[in-house]
């Protein structure tokens, strides 16, 4: 059975790699609309794979079992996985401090 960090790491550097291609292939497409539209693609998925299994009183399914949970478990984990970029802080942010 494939450990679930491999398949994250696997999966998230095929993302990234995706998006490069894209960039390369089509110098005029604007890197925010390929991002976008990578981003767009994996909220279908990550909801299509949040589908709650339909009992009510399954406890694995709680925090997914109404559109608004799964909205803000998405968000939660948005935030976390910008939060943890390389590229979530930049130096040329406007709330940089500047000596």
């Amino acid at each position: 059975m494939t450990e679930p960090e491999t398949v994250f790491d696997h999966i998230f550097d095929k993302a990234v790699a995706l998006g490069n291609r894209v960039a390369e292939k089509d110098q005029e497409a604007d890197l925010w609309d390929i991002a976008d539209g990578l981003l767009a693609g994996a909220i279908q998925y990550w909801l299509y794979s949040r589908q709650p299994c339909g009992d009510p009183k399954c406890e694995d399914c709680e925090p997914i079992a109404t559109a608004e949970g799964r909205l803000q478990e998405l968000l939660r984990l948005t935030r976390r996985f910008a939060e943890e970029s390389e590229y979530f802080h930049q130096p040329t942010d406007t709330n940089v401090g500047r000596a």
